[in-house]
């Protein structure tokens, strides 16, 4: 067995034995919503504008227990979806949730699994137009193997949701897996001696303890069920990125870095922008290393969340005023507590609409008709139009041909 089979089958062998996510089957639909796995919130996050189609196929790359695949069902109702993952265990639990749950049942369209490494997914026919890939290339033995196989299969205009680690923000982890790993020696390997060996090294070490601490404040909640202390914990292979490395894998793939899906993190004004000559240095940094220095001078981030995509992938920014005139408006498909003037919008943030945004948004809602005969009706300017489509609580399409920025 070669090594890269061998750290697929130790990676298999975890999850067989933690089948990971842990979350809980239930007999309803999934609550709320990850916009991420919405197809009009993704492809309006990333083009300004909703899909003109929602027939499209979707692969989930590396399922696991199916909490990603339950929501990619419930929230594209019109998508053919084909899920995949290397563990069997895994993916029988992700089928019987996705059952479970009335996805599948409440779905028009064909849903699949199918046993299979990520790097397998050229095996699969056809193109897809929108891939998620969560929590997976970061375990793969070749990560750039990985992300190619899934280039390859991204139709021309499609998106690649990607979720990798990122190593400043999961230091303590990192150190904890080479303690636990240390003290397991010949028996590594045995997740359930890992996990066992892991509890005791935390029961053991004093409060002060920076790793315990990191433990207390971010991960306890979550780490008190086995599958999540050992996928975080004792998993026989972890790629942790920096954003550099991360480009690498980037520009490996062939695609188009459209954007992490996180913006506020991406920000550097949130931790210098009270030094005007520190900004002013910055203008002379390109993106790149402007992201460099944001996680650099914020190390907590413990991931990278971004799309990718297949040119031609059509932008708008409605700068133009005939064309957002001319533009169709209706509310973001992402929203929790709408109807009221306070609700949480597509990323769980609470919002608080003034009265004549919650009036121009009630009109969105009741009449399917062009910007031009909202503003008249509710009688509000362009200024507030931008506002809510920039916050991403309406979504614009074009309602004619009209020019676009590629």
């Amino acid at each position: 067995m070669s090594d890269l089979q061998a750290i697929n089958t130790a990676v298999a062998n975890l999850y067989n034995t933690y089948p990971f996510p842990p979350d809980p089957l239930s007999d309803q639909l999934p609550p709320g919503y990850n916009w991420r796995w919405s197809w009009t919130a993704a492809y309006n996050f990333c083009t300004g504008k909703k899909p003109s189609r929602q027939d499209i196929r979707i692969l989930d790359a590396g399922c696991g227990t199916g909490s990603g695949t339950d929501y990619l069902i419930h929230l594209n109702p019109e998508a053919d979806i084909v899920a995949i993952d290397l563990s069997e265990k895994a993916l029988e639990v992700a089928q019987e949730r996705c059952h479970r749950s009335g996805a599948i049942a409440n779905h028009a369209k064909s849903v699949e699994f199918h046993h299979l490494k990520l790097e397998q997914a050229t095996q699969l026919p056809g193109e897809f137009d929108f891939i998620n890939c969560v929590g997976v290339l970061h375990h793969l033995p070749d990560p750039i193997k990985g992300i190619q196989a899934l280039a390859s299969k991204l139709a021309p205009g499609g998106l690649l949701h990607i979720f990798v680690y990122a190593e400043l923000g999961r230091w303590e982890i990192a150190l904890m897996q080479k303690a636990i790993a240390l003290l397991q020696g010949d028996q590594r390997g045995d997740y359930r001696d890992g996990v066992q060996v892991g509890r005791q090294i935390f029961a053991a070490l004093p409060e002060n303890n920076r790793i315990l601490k990191q433990e207390k404040e971010r991960w306890a909640l979550e780490n008190h069920r086995d599958e999540a202390f050992a996928d975080m914990y004792v998993h026989p292979q972890e790629i942790d990125y920096n954003i550099e490395t991360l480009f690498e894998l980037i520009d490996a793939s062939g695609l188009e870095f459209v954007g992490f899906s996180n913006r506020n993190y991406w920000e550097l004004s949130r931790l210098i922008g009270n030094s005007p000559e520190l900004l002013a240095r910055s203008q002379t940094l390109n993106d790149r290393q402007i992201y460099r220095l944001i996680e650099l001078l914020d190390p907590s981030l413990t991931h990278y969340e971004f799309f990718l995509a297949r040119q031609p992938l059509p932008k708008i920014d409605w700068t133009d005023d005939q064309m957002l005139l001319s533009a169709i408006a209706e509310l973001h498909p992402c929203m929790q507590g709408w109807p009221s003037r306070s609700f949480f919008d597509y990323d769980y943030q609470l919002v608080n609409l003034s009265e004549a945004e919650y009036q121009f948004m009630t009109a969105c809602e009741q009449q399917h008709t062009n910007v031009r005969q909202l503003i008249t009706d509710c009688s509000v300017d362009l200024n507030l139009v931008r506002s809510l489509w920039a916050r991403q609580l309406i979504i614009l399409s074009p309602s004619e041909k009209i020019p676009e920025k590629s």
